[in-house]
């Protein structure tokens, strides 16, 4: 099959199931950014996620993870809701996590693309992945052509902002390969002024990840360090300021997914109801919730330090 059908019907393929963008790139080893993740590192950035120090060479090296890897197929999937938790006052949590865990969701739709190209269009060696390796994401996002690394580190899509999920293909056959965008960005410092931890950088595009409201309300697994004190604004699990306060998410469109759909048990809970939850509770609304990553411990710890 030529290469550019073989692309296109990948593509549409991969429309079908959901996917918002495809793109699809070159794979080959990464040099600018793997000296840009050790500077990261060394500045101590991770904080407690020393995982990111593990498999380095696979981390900026995709033929390390399947072998004769050419190339990578780079997939968005939505999860933009713009339904609020009905109290005000209540403990927010991130709109990603509102439904169901996502690396289910779309993990499973990952393999049937994967599947599909195995037995419609070429027998391949391939593995997928949605964040759950040693996978740079976001670099081959921006180089396969979904988008621009935002000031926020964040993939942002010209059409679609950046409320989505993503997940990578990595296969051993040639496709034909899309192009990077520009940056759009331009002189906007919304999420640099909005985020109340300090955790952008001064001239964006860089990360202190311990300071984040999002790896202090999940990825942190002690107590909770005193510099976020009065600085959570409500966040008990994870953070959306910097997207919210971002001028492109003007054209982010409510999901389509059902699995990600808000119970309304969830929106309708109060302060009362969260600073008052049990672990039978818990266990019961967030059943296969990303919330379970924290455990019912690490969200009381969170409400406890939102007090």
């Amino acid at each position: 099959m030529d290469v550019s059908i073989r692309t296109q019907k990948i593509r549409e393929k991969a429309l079908d199931l959901g996917f918002s963008l495809v793109g699809f790139v070159q794979a080959e080893p990464l040099t600018y950014e793997k000296i840009r993740l050790q500077n990261w590192l060394d500045k101590g950035y991770h904080g407690e996620m020393t995982y990111m120090e593990n498999y380095f060479d696979k981390r900026t090296d995709p033929t390390l993870l399947v072998p004769g890897c050419k190339s990578i197929i780079v997939l968005a999937y939505n999860y933009h809701n713009p339904q609020k938790q009905i109290d005000p006052t209540a403990p927010k949590i991130s709109q990603y996590a509102y439904g169901k865990d996502y690396h289910y969701v779309v993990k499973d739709k990952l393999k049937i693309l994967e599947q599909y190209i195995h037995t419609e269009i070429h027998p391949i060696e391939a593995r997928v992945f949605v964040d759950s390796a040693p996978v740079m994401e976001r670099e081959w996002a921006k180089k396969a052509g979904i988008g621009w690394m935002g000031k926020n580190t964040l993939i942002i899509n010209p059409k679609k902002g950046s409320y989505f999920f993503l997940g990578e293909i990595l296969l051993n056959i040639d496709l034909e390969y899309d192009q990077a965008i520009g940056d759009y960005c331009g002189t906007c410092t919304r999420c640099i002024d909005a985020c109340p931890t300090d955790a952008i950088q001064e001239q964006g595009y860089e990360m202190d990840g311990s300071r984040c409201i999002s790896y202090a309300t999940i990825e942190l697994k002690g107590e909770i360090p005193k510099l976020f004190e009065g600085k959570m604004e409500n966040w008990a699990f994870g953070c959306d300021i910097c997207q919210d306060v971002c001028p492109w998410n003007r054209f982010a469109q409510a999901h389509g997914e059902q699995a990600f759909l808000p119970s309304e048990e969830v929106l309708n809970m109060t302060q009362e109801d969260w600073n008052e939850l049990t672990e039978t509770e818990f266990n019961k609304l967030f059943k296969k919730s990303p919330l379970k990553r924290t455990k019912f411990k690490g969200i009381k710890r969170n409400l406890e330090f939102l007090k």
